[in-house]
């Protein structure tokens, strides 16, 4: 009888990676690293600035919309009882005006709020800050606090004012009732392109009281206004300062 054979062993096929296959493996993934590494560096600083972008239009539209709340609801209030026009003072650059306290920090009542452009070290920014409503003499001026920056640099904001005939008018003293509509106009300091965020404000009441009970409104601001008017002119009268 023949010896038997012996039987392979299979192990012998089943050796690790060459040193070859290692330096290909190894390239390959240095290959990809570096692919992933150029794609993030371009794609990373894109999508920094478009979540910037993204917050500071979101802080924009915030703003715009505290505004326009602000001012729809001013109310037809005057200085004090020997005044006859409401406290409303408004230009390009700002506007002050009366409204009721409204928030957790504001006690009841009514309170005066101003929205000013500010320069500071990165630019001009818009302020609203407010002051409690007192009835002021003509020639004194309220205390405003609690300064809060609405919108900061490139934006710059103007503001526009309408009568009751949908005139635009570029400030707003002194006038028998409030502007029917407020407009504020938003734009790039820099492009000074105006943005579509741009609104406008509709006041809720623009007419005293006494006028809406009267016969004729039209006749009774006249009245109001030719009072005003006549007071200003008033030899030695005071300027009144809103």
């Amino acid at each position: 009888m023949s010896a038997p054979r012996p039987v392979p062993d299979m192990r012998s096929g089943e050796a690790g990676f060459t040193l070859l296959e290692m330096l290909i493996a190894t390239m390959l993934m240095v290959f990809i690293l570096v692919a992933l590494a150029t794609v993030t560096a371009q794609w990373l600083p894109n999508w920094k600035y478009g979540m910037a972008r993204m917050e500071r239009d979101e802080r924009l539209a915030f703003a715009l919309n505290r505004v326009v709340a602000d001012l729809s609801v001013a109310e037809f209030v005057p200085a004090n009882t020997a005044e006859k026009t409401p406290y409303f003072d408004g230009s390009g650059l700002g506007v002050s005006f009366v409204r009721t306290a409204v928030g957790p920090n504001s006690r009841p009542g009514l309170e005066i709020v101003r929205f000013q452009e500010v320069a500071d070290a990165s630019g001009p920014s818009l302020v609203r800050d407010r002051a409690a409503f007192v009835p002021l003499p003509a020639a004194a001026q309220a205390r405003f606090s609690d300064p809060m920056v609405l919108i900061r640099a490139p934006y710059r904001v103007a503001f526009a004012y309408a009568d009751a005939n949908g005139a635009w008018l570029p400030a707003w003293h002194d006038a028998a009732q409030l502007p029917a509509r407020i407009r504020i106009t938003v734009r790039d300091g820099v492009t000074q392109q105006t943005l579509a965020v741009s609104t406008a404000a509709l006041t809720h009441i623009d007419t005293p009281a006494e006028c809406v009970s009267a016969k004729s409104v039209t006749q009774c601001l006249t009245q109001i206004a030719q009072a005003a008017a006549n007071r200003n002119r008033a030899p030695g009268a005071a300027e009144p300062q809103l």
